[in-house]
């Protein structure tokens, strides 16, 4: 696990035939009012959970863990994880909260190939991402976690209730999958996504003022160039038309 500041950690997602996705530690550790931004792939739960261990964290200061979104690579393990962190709950986007909590798993596995791929890969059963969600996001919140306010940002395009969470005063953001370094750009042929949404979503994400780039996937990107998104979004925008 790697500081990224006082107040955010990283810990690197390991990638094998199917990618694992970053996690993200973010508040004060004084707060005792940690929270994870994102679990990552099936099977990876001890990996995180070490991690955290490792870097002197108590799992019970871990209180929540919020989804930037709900595919297979970024809650696979959330199963895994609360095995070992009971207490925490599960704060996601209303759009994606609500199939979880009936069991609808498409926004999970994207497409109907990849789901009967991931259930024989790894033993999966319907059913299994299916998870009570303890706050549903909606967008242009302010969360006062961990003795820091982070913002809520909805943008759909990747996911329907995919979010991106901002903290102002580092100009750090979180993107989930939506943008990443090396003008890339998350896919938008899985269930639930949209071109013209990604699109817009760039768009929104570029009006911000951001040094640090804290992207589900790749490397993290400290001190990135003014215009960095609207140039992505613009490389991008004959694809998203």
């Amino acid at each position: 696990m790697t500081k990224v500041t006082e107040d955010v950690y990283f810990i690197e997602g390991q990638d094998e035939y199917i990618p694992d996705s970053h996690v993200y530690v973010v508040g004060k550790p004084s707060s005792q009012d940690l929270s994870l931004v994102d679990v990552g792939l099936v099977g990876k739960g001890d990996y995180k959970t070490q991690s955290l261990l490792k870097m002197g964290i108590d799992l019970s200061a871990i209180k929540r863990i919020i989804m930037t979104h709900t595919h297979l690579d970024h809650i696979g393990c959330l199963a895994e994880i609360l095995q070992q962190i009971p207490g925490a709950e599960l704060w996601v986007h209303n759009l994606e909260a609500e199939p979880l909590e009936r069991g609808d798993e498409r926004t999970v596995y994207g497409m109907d190939m990849f789901r009967d791929m991931c259930q024989m890969q790894y033993g999966l059963k319907p059913g299994d991402f299916t998870f009570r969600v303890h706050r549903k996001l909606q967008g242009g919140e302010s969360l006062s976690i961990g003795d820091m306010v982070w913002e809520v940002i909805h943008i759909p395009g990747h996911s329907t209730g995919g979010i991106a969470l901002y903290y102002r005063p580092k100009r750090i953001l979180i993107p989930g999958d939506v943008v990443y370094a090396d003008y890339a750009i998350g896919r938008f042929d899985l269930y639930g996504a949209n071109a013209s949404e990604l699109k817009n979503s760039l768009v929104r994400l570029a009006e911000l003022e951001v040094d640090i780039l804290l992207p589900g996937h790749n490397r993290i990107v400290e001190n990135l160039p003014a215009g960095y998104i609207r140039e992505t979004a613009s490389q991008w925008g004959p694809y998203l038309a």
